[in-house]
């Protein structure tokens, strides 16, 4: 289903992209680089976090760390990742899979401005195996995302996320 809703989500929005489904799983950065023969930052991790009591999804290059004080700074509070189960809930994506588009629940979207640096990033597309090549204005304006600068400065390294607590 997930993929599906991520085909319809781009059907109404904007069927001049297209889906990239491959036979190889993709459902990490190291693996998604791999496979669509780009530099990691390119693609584009979607992670869901819970701020208070608002789940929201931020979508940084997929070498960036989250930098907690500039993430409490911009949403006035700490944040935790959710578990693999509240991410399904949520999102409708199996982890390995989530990206901003065709959620289950309409959830606010952040991209950090990290992405900014690149011409066309490359976010999971609602399965383990897909993802899209987009521009990250265009992934922002289809979202509706804020931007926000929430990533430590000087990433550009593997090991994905600082500890991120309540």
């Amino acid at each position: 289903m997930s993929l599906e809703s991520v085909r319809q989500f781009f059907a109404e929005r904007s069927p001049d992209i297209e889906i990239i489904e491959l036979s190889e799983s993709t459902a990490t950065v190291a693996l998604a680089a791999q496979a669509h023969h780009v530099d990691a930052g390119q693609i584009a991790k979607t992670l869901s976090l819970k701020v208070k009591d608002q789940v929201i999804l931020v979508v940084t290059r997929g070498d960036a760390r989250l930098d907690n004080r500039k993430l409490k700074a911009v949403f006035g509070s700490k944040a935790r990742m959710l578990n693999t189960d509240e991410v399904v809930n949520w999102t409708g994506h199996p982890v390995g899979g989530v990206c901003p588009f065709g959620l289950e629940n309409p959830l606010p979207v952040f991209c950090d401005i990290s992405l900014k640096r690149f011409a066309e990033v490359l976010p999971a597309a609602g399965a383990t195996h897909s993802a899209v090549r987009i521009s990250p204005t265009r992934m922002a304006e289809l979202t509706q995302a804020t931007w926000v600068d929430v990533c430590q400065e000087g990433s550009g390294h593997y090991g994905g996320l600082s500890p991120v607590t309540d």
